[in-house]
């Protein structure tokens, strides 16, 4: 399993807004901060936007903050937002497969009870947990 970079660019967007909070955050701000392309990271804030994770205002005096508490969303719930869209794997699609196995192999349970238990620990942790009293991450994502 391989974390997507629009998953990875979600979660540092989400952090450093979490570090910053009270404050609206230039996208070019994140962007720095987090080594990601501006473009790219426009996208992400988009979804972001649209998911409900985030409050963004245009213009000149615009930007972006959480769209509320840090406390209150989960890992999991933006892996859900992002990574859900993509099956695991081939038996996870809902159509035929293609796989001679399907009839009688138990690997697709497998995967689905490790994917529920994947996510039930990510449900568990939220953006705040990622971010209160880290020092280190503070210092990284800090706007001064």
């Amino acid at each position: 399993m391989r974390l997507t970079t629009r998953t990875s660019l979600a979660m540092r967007a989400l952090m450093f807004c979490a570090i910053n909070t009270g404050r609206t955050v230039r996208r070019q701000e994140v962007a720095e901060a987090t080594g990601a392309s501006e473009n790219h990271l426009a996208q992400v804030i988009h979804l972001l936007a649209q998911k409900k994770f985030l409050h963004t205002v245009r213009g000149r005096t615009g930007g972006l903050q959480l769209a509320r508490p840090a406390e209150r969303i989960t890992v999991g719930e933006v892996f859900r937002a992002f990574e859900k869209v993509i099956p695991f794997a081939e038996c996870f699609k809902g159509t035929a497969p293609e796989c001679p196995l399907a009839e009688g192999c138990r690997l697709n349970c497998v995967l689905a009870e490790a994917l529920d238990a994947f996510y039930a620990r990510l449900d568990r942790s939220t953006v705040a947990d990622l971010v209160v009293e880290n020092t280190t991450l503070d210092k990284i994502l800090r706007v001064a």
